[in-house]
């Protein structure tokens, strides 16, 4: 803007520019937008189990697509490291520690609940799936309610790896449970 006259040059500095926001402004945008879930996680009532619904999408596009259950496994560690990169950003973007808005470690996480449990042969499970997840996240058992002091998005996320991987045990036990009464 070396063309400017002075007082054009002190306009130019008052007056925005026009045009997309800068690279890490976007970056910011998109980390808030995975960390709330789209926005559910700015739900009122119950954020974190509004915010696990695209978790259930997630595993439904797993069970779908039949992804072989190491792969299942791999696919649930990428998004949950993802997870933990986004949490921290939104954390950090917050100014609190595990804000209730931020959804992406019940979503992206959720996956885990159902990792080689064939539960399309029985579909309504999958709410069996759910409801376990959801409880276990809340009752948090040892060592999910210590990890959640980790700081970062590592504490934001860590905690519902653990009990998910408590809900992936409790669902394996219900699933056989369910194939011996549904045999």
């Amino acid at each position: 803007r070396g063309d400017l006259a002075p007082h054009d040059k002190l306009a130019a500095r008052l007056r925005p520019e026009v045009g997309p926001p800068p690279m890490d402004a976007r970056m910011k945008l998109l980390a808030r937008m995975v960390a709330t879930g789209f926005g559910l996680g700015y739900c009122p009532v119950a954020s974190g189990t509004i915010g696990s619904l695209p978790g259930v999408v997630l595993a439904v596009v797993l069970a779908v697509t039949a992804v072989p259950p190491l792969w299942q496994a791999f696919i649930a560690a990428a998004l949950s490291l993802m997870a933990v990169a986004v949490g921290d950003v939104a954390e950090r973007d917050f100014g609190t520690k595990d804000d209730h808005r931020i959804v992406a470690d019940e979503y992206m996480t959720f996956p885990i609940v159902l990792i080689g449990i064939p539960w399309l042969q029985h579909p309504w499970f999958l709410a069996v799936a759910f409801l376990v997840a959801r409880a276990l996240d809340v009752i948090k058992p040892p060592p999910a309610r210590q990890i959640q002091r980790v700081k970062g998005g590592a504490g934001v996320v860590l905690d519902d790896v653990v009990s998910n991987l408590y809900a992936l045990g409790l669902n394996c036990l219900l699933w056989r449970l369910v194939v011996k009464l549904c045999a």
